[in-house]
Parts: C-alpha cells; sequence; structure tokens
C-alpha cells in the first residue's frame, strides 16, 4: 500500500506552516516531512539546519529525495521522511512553486495544494514574523503573485481569516473524494 505525497505551495506568509501544524494536530496519522534548509535553526519553525557547504555535499551525495532553491536558500527533504510513504500513510511537505516540475518527475503522484492570502494579509504576516527586512518583504510580495508552472493543477485554499477556517480547508482538501485529482 502506498500512501500519497502532498506539496504545500504558496507565497511566503500564506500561513502553510500553520495550516500543516493544525493538520498535523487534527490528522496525526499524516506524516509531515521535516524539511532541511540552509538557514539558522528557529523556535517558530521545525527543520533541521545545515550550511550552504554542508547542503551542497549532502546534495552531491544524493542525500535528498527532493531537493530545491528559493529565496536564496536550499531547501530539502531527506529519503527517510518520505518512507512513510511504501507503509501507506499520508507524507505532506512545505515545498516550493518554482520546483514543483521536478518534484513532479520524481515523484508523478504529487499532489498540489497552493494556500495563498491577499496581499494585505501576507505583508502584515511577514512583518509579525521579523526575520525579513523590508526589502526583502517587498521581494517576497513581488513573488506572490507568481502563477504555478504551467501544466500544474491544485487545489487552492484562500487562507485570509481565521486558522481554524484554513486548516478545516487544507483537512478537506485532502479527502480522496476532493479536487486534489485536479487535471494537470
Amino acid at each position: 500500500m502506498t500512501g500519497r505525497l502532498f506539496a504545500i505551495v504558496g507565497p511566503s506568509g500564506a500561513g502553510k506552516d500553520r495550516l500543516i501544524a493544525g493538520l498535523i494536530a487534527a490528522r496525526p496519522e499524516i506524516h509531515r516531512a521535516r524539511r532541511t534548509i540552509t538557514r539558522p535553526p528557529a523556535e517558530s519553525e521545525d527543520f533541521e539546519s545545515l550550511s550552504a557547504a554542508e547542503f551542497a555535499a549532502l546534495r552531491g551525495r544524493g542525500g535528498f529525495a527532493l531537493s530545491w532553491l528559493a529565496h536564496g536558500l536550499g531547501y530539502g527533504l531527506r529519503a527517510a521522511e518520505l518512507a512513510p510513504l511504501a507503509a501507506g500513510r499520508d507524507v505532506i511537505f512545505n515545498g516550493s512553486r518554482a520546483a514543483l516540475p521536478e518534484c513532479l518527475a520524481a515523484f508523478p503522484q504529487l499532489r498540489v495544494i497552493e494556500i495563498t492570502a491577499a496581499p494585505a494579509v501576507l505583508q502584515a504576516r511577514l512583518a509579525g514574523r521579523g526575520r525579513e527586512d523590508g526589502a526583502e518583504i517587498a521581494r517576497r510580495l513581488d513573488r506572490a503573485a507568481l502563477a504555478l508552472p504551467p501544466g500544474i493543477g491544485a487545489v487552492r485554499i484562500v487562507n485570509d481569516g481565521p486558522p481554524e477556517a484554513g486548516i478545516a480547508a487544507l483537512i478537506a482538501a485532502l479527502q480522496p473524494a476532493s479536487a486534489c485529482a485536479a487535471s494537470r
């Protein structure tokens, strides 16, 4: 039995991590793949922190099942993070819109869920997390309007309201009868 693999994508500040955390709290049988990132550790997000050199070396040795570059950082998923798929468990990860073609090439059955929010909401959330300066926030907001790569279908969730509404929409999107099987 094989589980389903879900990529959660969308602009910075859309609330992807918050919705994923709410999903996992409600549905603990779903495995949240822990990412490896070339960024210093942060209390607000669970990830493996590596230097750029360590990441490049690991990537060069085939240490990632998936890896991509975004916002000047390296992101990766180790093969062990996707192992629950073979046991029939669903796996979800916070991915990158730009990396979807490569992710789909490696995992053709990948299902994509796009989380988005209004520009004003994105700006407030980015400013509130305190990780980026004003110039970086402006760059991230410019990229927020980027569409998914051509030919990639996704379920789209607008996460402008309370977290509970976004979490409920994400749970619904993972249901087998949902529109997650949108044509690509």
